[in-house]
């Protein structure tokens, strides 16, 4: 079967799973595969639960006229998203990035939303799957789509803009994360400035931080590049406070009392106002849209428990993101600060240096508690407390009669140290 036919079946049902337990009456069912799971196995109990459609790349025991074979499903999911992206003459703004790429997506998703008909990748589903899901998920009254591109090796973001075919783009930062499967941090610089490769021979427009040398450099020859930053650029901002929440002045704009926590939130603040300001949103519209923004899923959270403040920042973890929480952590008001860091996963033959010099940055301040969760922090953690799981740390902390303290709780995402909390 032709792609464009496939689309004209989506037309038709254009709910599309990869998953039976989700699986609604007149979906189509995508038979995906995976190390642990084989989609294919489910033909049978995809149709019988009420899809439209089945697509499968291998024999199916359940003989069926809505079982629809391709030479391989995944490949047919993206180039049938790539097909529908075809039909879309709006801008598609791809944001990556080492850290702060989910957060980023909400702030641009929420101002731009004040104004225009605006689809956005849902949760995290930023990856091979996810990204051409998101993109059939945008429907024919779009006016502006926001893409999470999320990646771990080199070329892995070159594949996601073939089918997304972004018109503008924004790389958050680039720091030390994944560094295992990008080999290295000049890998991780050239995998994740695959989205300005593409942009710039397909004469699209990003948006940077200027304060960042790197990303000035990957930006060259791009058709345009719009920059905001703390000194000079197009938009320029600053801290008015960081002690609870982030409050941020725009210069020859307004003042915006966010409701996230850490300094280094600015840079996507900023990024939010200078995509709103590009496409013409009033101030008052994108000061509203940031203000009322409250984060969740374990990013830049503030939980209050009794007289306790606890920062949940553990959604995920590399040195970069970790060492900017600690510092922080580290500039906020408050007599009893306790620390609870989980380990930081996929940074290959650099993970135990980097955890050391994790090491070396808390023990420059002054703590009431240090509690080091699993990774590399196992054969390190000297003189703190260390435990091999969030289940044991959870077990710690409830034996503690903390008052007036705050929190940091922050771990690569293998660790779950939001389950401290539970």
């Amino acid at each position: 079967m032709q792609i464009q036919e496939l689309y004209t079946i989506f037309l038709q049902h254009p709910s599309i799973q990869t998953d039976t337990r989700s699986l609604k009456q007149r979906d189509i069912f995508f038979a995906l595969k995976g190390p642990t799971f084989n989609g294919n196995k489910f033909a049978r109990q995809a149709i019988e639960a009420g899809a439209a459609y089945v697509i499968v790349d291998e024999e199916t025991d359940h003989q069926d006229e809505r079982i629809i074979k391709t030479e391989d499903v995944l490949h047919t999911l993206q180039q049938l998203a790539k097909y529908h992206r075809q039909q879309f003459n709006i801008p598609f703004i791809a944001i990556t990035g080492s850290n702060g790429k989910t957060t980023t997506k909400e702030l641009v998703h929420e101002v731009l939303s004040t104004t225009y008909k605006t689809y956005t990748t849902k949760g995290n589903l930023n990856n091979h799957i996810g990204i051409p899901l998101t993109i059939l998920s945008v429907k024919k009254d779009a006016e502006i789509a926001v893409i999470e591109m999320g990646a771990n090796h080199q070329k892995e973001i070159e594949g996601y803009c073939d089918y997304c075919m972004p018109t503008h783009g924004i790389i958050t930062n680039i720091g030390k994360a994944h560094l295992e499967g990008f080999g290295g941090e000049e890998g991780v610089k050239k995998g994740k400035g695959e989205l300005f490769d593409y942009l710039r021979a397909h004469d699209g427009t990003v948006f940077i931080m200027n304060d960042y040398d790197h990303l000035k450099e990957i930006s060259k020859g791009i058709n345009e590049v719009i920059t905001y930053g703390t000194a000079e650029a197009d938009i320029v901002g600053s801290i008015n406070k960081n002690n609870e929440f982030l409050e941020v002045s725009i210069k020859k704009g307004p003042s915006i009392k966010t409701n996230l926590v850490g300094e280094y939130n600015l840079p996507n603040v900023l990024v939010a106002v200078t995509v709103g300001r590009y496409f013409k949103v009033p101030d008052e519209k994108i000061k509203s849209a940031l203000e009322n923004y409250i984060p969740s899923n374990s990013r830049s959270q503030l939980i209050e428990k009794g007289s306790n403040k606890i920062i949940l920042d553990a959604y995920n973890a590399n040195p970069t993101s970790m060492k900017a929480a600690i510092e922080n952590f580290a500039k906020m008001t408050g007599n009893k600060k306790v620390l609870l860091l989980g380990g930081m996963a996929e940074l290959g033959n650099e993970s135990l240096k980097e955890h050391e010099s994790i090491i070396e940055l808390i023990n420059k301040f002054k703590w009431n508690a240090v509690v080091l969760v699993g990774g590399d922090y196992n054969k390190i953690a000297n003189n703190f407390i260390y435990f091999n799981n969030s289940s044991e740390a959870k077990d710690w902390l409830q034996r503690q009669n903390f008052t007036d303290t705050i929190l940091l709780v922050k771990g690569s995402r293998s660790m779950q140290m939001e389950k401290v909390l539970e």
